[in-house]
């Protein structure tokens, strides 16, 4: 009884109150996310195209990169209506981004930050965030948590692995995490004993959910399930993973061990919150917010039910539009509708990039993550591949940026790798650096960008 007054008080007040002092309208679009999730497929799209007209046009008039490519392609306001419309306006890259940084920045902008992907892609990108951003993407992930009947203010245990996320551990967010009843843990190193810890903290914590990486939570259960530690009876309500494929394997393990469904979810930091399933299965989009083309090899708009790579329009991105921004994951729309009653369109047969767990010399098992952010915080790499040969042996694709003429990172740089890796994997670990001329996919045509032929 006491808990369920606890996290009314901290949804209905305190978390309010805190979104209202970082000035975000959290609150506000969340009821109407609540609203119009019960609307018909077809009024959420008129709604969603009225709304990508205003979203085109607004950035037409204030960010120069756009106001320069409507006047190259003759385009006038009201030119885009609808998503078959888009076929009008070339996609947007990362290259793009990078080499249009400052004209992407709208005139009329407001409060915007810098934000960088984590890099699983081996392409990091910066980009620049506002308040409407965040607080449309904070709404959504709250609406898509009530779905589960559990909610802001429940217990909740949190394994992540961003440096932006566990670098930000000031005292006032220490406080407000504790407050929220959210434990936030560091998911990189995943040791036997560390693994343990984490074990003896959700049986300790009996949190409602939890929330991390599927890879993590697996290899949690894996072990629980080894020692034979019973973590079944703890009153967890869900599971909920994001930032890597899920694999069927996954869910049925970790369902199984913490007698908890698993909701999936799918999305990244400059693309936002695209999908989240939903009790009835469906991997439902944010459809209010985001306008998402699935394109083949050729780039055009494919039929739903047909794969290809999801191609995104953010519509809260005022200050820093990303409009046409390729993902490089590959899906197709659900042309079935849900058993839960939502209008809202779903997307199937995600296969999103993976990121492998890789293997120290002493046996320390770490999240693949933690050498991404050695090659990402470096200037200089266009892009990059690494492989676990064996313990001893890692190996470095990399792609210089065009500022190095030889083809070659210099002695600095290469040597920050190298000591950087040693650091994660053992001074035992030979780290050879390859230089390339571009990163090949897989046979599947799919690209991976850590590899562990240790854990496989």
């Amino acid at each position: 009884m006491l808990n369920r007054l606890y996290t009314k008080f901290v949804s209905l007040l305190l978390f309010p109150l805190h979104e209202k002092i970082k000035k975000h309208k959290t609150v506000a679009i969340f009821r109407s996310l609540e609203q119009s999730q019960w609307q018909s497929k077809q009024e959420i799209q008129r709604q969603q195209n009225a709304r990508l007209t205003k979203f085109i046009d607004r950035a037409r008039e204030n960010v120069p990169y756009y106001r320069n490519l409507f006047e190259s392609l003759s385009l006038v306001k009201g030119s885009i209506q609808s998503k078959d419309d888009l076929i009008k306006l070339p996609f947007l890259t990362k290259l793009e981004i990078r080499n249009n940084f400052d004209s992407l920045k709208s005139n009329s902008s407001g409060s915007v930050q810098p934000f960088t992907t984590g890099g699983s892609s081996g392409t990091p990108l910066t980009f620049l965030l506002s308040n409407e951003r965040i607080s449309h993407d904070v709404a959504e992930k709250w609406r898509a948590t009530r779905w589960w009947d559990v909610d802001i203010g429940d217990k909740e245990i949190v394994a992540w692995g961003s440096p932006i996320e566990l670098g930000a551990q000031d005292k006032v967010r220490i406080l407000r995490d504790k407050l929220f009843r959210s434990t936030l843990v560091p998911a990189f190193e995943m040791d036997d004993k560390k693994i343990l810890d984490f074990i003896e903290l959700i049986s300790t914590v009996k949190p409602k959910m939890l929330f991390g990486y599927p890879s993590v939570f697996s290899l949690i259960a894996k072990v629980a399930k080894e020692k034979s530690i019973d973590v079944s009876q703890l009153g967890i309500k869900v599971v909920f993973v994001t930032s890597e494929r899920l694999y069927p394997y996954q869910r049925e393990l970790i369902e199984e061990v913490f007698n908890a469904p698993v909701a999936n979810g799918y999305g990244s930091r400059d693309a936002g919150f695209i999908a989240h399933q939903c009790p009835g299965g469906k991997m439902h989009l944010s459809a209010e917010d985001l306008v998402v083309e699935i394109i083949d090899k050729e780039g055009n708009q494919v039929p739903d039910g047909e794969k290809g790579e999801i191609v995104v329009t953010h519509l809260a991105t005022s200050d820093f539009p990303f409009i046409r921004y390729r993902t490089g994951d590959i899906a197709s729309i659900d042309p079935e509708p849900c058993a839960c009653g939502r209008g809202l369109t779903a997307l199937k047969d995600i296969e999103g990039r993976t990121t492998d767990f890789i293997v120290a010399y002493d046996g320390t098992v770490m999240h693949g993550l933690a050498l991404i952010y050695v090659l990402r915080e470096l200037e200089g790499i266009e892009e990059f591949k690494i492989i676990q040969e064996s313990k001893t042996l890692t190996r470095v694709q990399i792609v210089p940026s065009g500022e190095h003429d030889s083809g070659e990172l210099n002695e600095d740089l290469s040597q920050k790798i190298i000591e950087g890796f040693k650091q994660r994997l053992g001074n035992e670990v030979t780290i050879a650096l390859e230089y390339v001329e571009q990163i090949s996919a897989e046979k599947s045509g799919k690209f991976r960008y850590v590899i562990s032929k240790v854990m496989s």
